[in-house]
Order: C-alpha cells, then sequence, then structure tokens
C-alpha cells in the first residue's frame, strides 16, 4: 500500500487537534516554521497541510496575521481529490473520517445488465454489452450524504473475484484497489458536474424535497491504455453538502 504523502498526515494530525478542542473557533494556529519544527517536516510540508484544511473550510488564512480556526459552515465542504484513491480502503469511509464521522453504505448490485446506449458510449462498449450495475447509499453517522450508481462491464471483471464490487475479497474497497487486483490499473478518472433537481426517489432516499438542488457527478476511471473500466453518477444533496475540487500544479 503506497504511503501517505506527508503533508496528509499533518494534515489528519491537525484536524484531529481540531476537533478534539485544543485550538477554539478564531484561534491562530502556531506559525508553519514552529508547526514544521514540531512534525519533524520542512515548511512546505505544514503550509500544504494548512491549504489543504483551508480547501475543507476547517482553517481561514488572514493576509499578514496568520491562519486561524474557522467557524464550522452549515454547509460541509466535501473535497474531491486525487489523493481520495491513494489512501486505501474506500475513499468515502476516508473523506468521512476527515470530518470526524463514520462512513458506511448500503448497496445492491445487479450483474448481466445490458448496457443502455448512454452507458455504453461511456464505456466505449456497444450498447447491450453486458454489464454489472451497482446502486449505493452512502451514510455518514447513519445519515444519508450522497447516492451513486455504478457500471462496470463484464468483459473486464466476469470470471474474476470482483466481478461484484460489495462481495469477495475486496468487498467494502474502492474502485482503484479492486481493479489493481486483477492486474486492471486505473490512471486517470474524469468527473463531470452538473446541477440538478431532486426527484421523488432520490428525495425520499436522501431526506430531502423533491426539486431541492442537487449536484450530480458523472465520474469515470481509465486504465493505463485509456479503456473505461467503470463509471457513475454520483449525486450529493447541495442544502448539505458543498463540493470543492482539489488540483495538483507542476511546476515550472
Amino acid at each position: 500500500m503506497p504511503r501517505e504523502a506527508p503533508y496528509l498526515q499533518v494534515a489528519e494530525s491537525l484536524r484531529a487537534r481540531i476537533l478534539a478542542g485544543e485550538w477554539e473557533v478564531g484561534a491562530r494556529l502556531p506559525s508553519g516554521a514552529r508547526l514544521a519544527e514540531e512534525y519533524g517536516v520542512g515548511r512546505n510540508v505544514t503550509q500544504r497541510a494548512m491549504d489543504r484544511l483551508i480547501i475543507e473550510g476547517i482553517l481561514e488564512g488572514r493576509a499578514g496575521s496568520g491562519t486561524y480556526v474557522r467557524k464550522p459552515r452549515e454547509r460541509t465542504r466535501m473535497v474531491r481529490s486525487r489523493h481520495g484513491e491513494r489512501r486505501g480502503a474506500s475513499p468515502f469511509r476516508a473523506d468521512m473520517k476527515d470530518h470526524g464521522r463514520t462512513g458506511t453504505w448500503e448497496s445492491h448490485s445487479q450483474a448481466r445488465v445490458p448496457a443502455p446506449e448512454a452507458i455504453a458510449e461511456r464505456l466505449a462498449i456497444n450498447p447491450g454489452d453486458l454489464c454489472v450495475t451497482t446502486r449505493y447509499e452512502f451514510l455518514a453517522d447513519g445519515r444519508p450524504v450522497q447516492l451513486s450508481t455504478s457500471w462496470e462491464p463484464m468483459a473486464v471483471t466476469d470470471g474474476t473475484p470482483i466481478v461484484l464490487p460489495e462481495m469477495g475479497p475486496l468487498a467494502g474497497m474502492g474502485v482503484v484497489e479492486r481493479m489493481q487486483s486483477i492486474g486492471v490499473e486505473i490512471a486517470t478518472a474524469v468527473e463531470v458536474p452538473r446541477p440538478a433537481r431532486a426527484t421523488q426517489a432520490q428525495a425520499n432516499l436522501l431526506g430531502i424535497s423533491v426539486g431541492d438542488l442537487l449536484l450530480e457527478i458523472e465520474r469515470t476511471y481509465y486504465d493505463t491504455d485509456g479503456r473505461p473500466v467503470e463509471t457513475a453518477d454520483i449525486v450529493v444533496p447541495h442544502i448539505r453538502w458543498e463540493v470543492a475540487y482539489e488540483f495538483g500544479v507542476e511546476r515550472p
């Protein structure tokens, strides 16, 4: 398992200390230099860790003054990042742990489902090719957080222990780790976010009202050859969660 990036380890520690009340809302954190000395890392590591917590809405930077603990948001910020798949196990469970919550989910898989035309186009297969589709309801401390419907071509997973995502030796693991176990290396994820309104079925599952604003995220994973190996439609209720994207920046 790849070791977590040092700045993510520092961010996790700082997050836990803030949640434990070591620094109250409005309190100024020690300087980046002091934290770097405390954690035995470089200043750039602590700066990236604090930047991560600013993205999450836990901290705020004030020009010329320092970094402070921010008043909790009414809506919780969900950070989607390329590091999410590198933390092992389920990215969702890791994300909820970052917020001090317990992430769980309920799921139902169905095999040998013919791919509808739109899904076939996203997976670069023929309409009617057989897939496994899995519907998820993700929960944090027992409360609904998001919904997802996933499609995987059976041409990729048929006859392997991971053909049903939530059964077998890697049940509960993320797509990247499951695919890696059968020799499929995922290299890229593409996400397309779109606004939408809640249907009756979605409202019932998420505990919101019909017509409430949603964020729908169309996500597709590609292997190292550029082949799509999984696609999903993720639904997040706007009233409770705001989604932020973290991108790495190439240095010249």
